[in-house]
This record gives C-alpha cells, sequence and structure tokens, in this order.
C-alpha cells in the first residue's frame, strides 16, 4: 500500500466495519515503518487491503477487509496468505489479532492459517461492547 491507496482503502473501510478508520489513518500508515500494509487489485482497482505491525518478532494484524461483493469468494484467503508472506519477510515468526466472535467468516479464515484463540477482550468494541477473541499463531 502507498499513500496514494489511502482513498480507496478507506473506502473499503468505510463498507467493512463500524467504527473506519478515515482516509488520514491510512495514508499514515503507508508511512510508518513498522506497518506492512497490502492491497488486492482487480482490474486495476482496489478491491481489497490488509494490515499489520510488525515489531521484533511479531505481528500484529490492525485489519483484513474486501469490498463486500467480492467476499465469499477467496479474496480473504489469497490476502491474508500474502500478508504472512509480508510480515515473515520482516522477520515477524508470531502471528496475533483480534476479532469479534460474531465473524465467523473471519475466525475460519484465521484458523485456516493456524492461529488459536487464546482468550478474550470483554468489552473490546465500542460501538456495541462485544468482546474480542484474541488469535495467536506462534509457528509462521
Amino acid at each position: 500500500m502507498t499513500t496514494d491507496d489511502a482513498d480507496a482503502v478507506a473506502a473499503i473501510e468505510e463498507k467493512s466495519f463500524a467504527m473506519p478508520w478515515k482516509r488520514e489513518d491510512f495514508w499514515r500508515e503507508a508511512q510508518n515503518e513498522l506497518a506492512a500494509y497490502i492491497v488486492g487489485e482487480l482490474d486495476g482497482k482496489i478491491v481489497a487491503y490488509a494490515g499489520a505491525w510488525v515489531s521484533f518478532n511479531q505481528a500484529e494484524v490492525m485489519s483484513v477487509a474486501v469490498v463486500p461483493e467480492l467476499r465469499g469468494q477467496g479474496v480473504g484467503t489469497i490476502l491474508f496468505g500474502e500478508l504472512i508472506k509480508a510480515v515473515k519477510a520482516r522477520g515477524a515468526t508470531a502471528i496475533t489479532l483480534e476479532v469479534r466472535p460474531s465473524n465467523e467468516a473471519a475466525i475460519k479464515l484465521y484458523k485456516n492459517f493456524g492461529l488459536k484463540s487464546v482468550g478474550r477482550r470483554k468489552g473490546y468494541y465500542l460501538d456495541n461492547g462485544e468482546d474480542a477473541l484474541i488469535m495467536w499463531n506462534t509457528r509462521l
């Protein structure tokens, strides 16, 4: 992801999350040395993105999103696989994230990449007070 992608990524974010980040947030992330963000394109248009922060040997996933009309078609699987390659190239040997327990599709995706639920953060999501599952894979 580059700073030029911030508008398109923010548009996907807006369609995907109850508390979306803004264009400026992604513009900053594109310049952040700790951040590893990738975009997925179809016919020259950005249709998905994923990002993580890498610190030492650990990657923390910030976000994974696909435009609504392409969900359930394997785009997220390809994208998450590419994100794992990107964080491994930066030295990550473990990956973690938080996910809503109600987001069954995302949980299934992450489990397919070896992440396991190791705990909960009570009331993590401010929009509705939903808990977050904490997932880890310590053997990338």
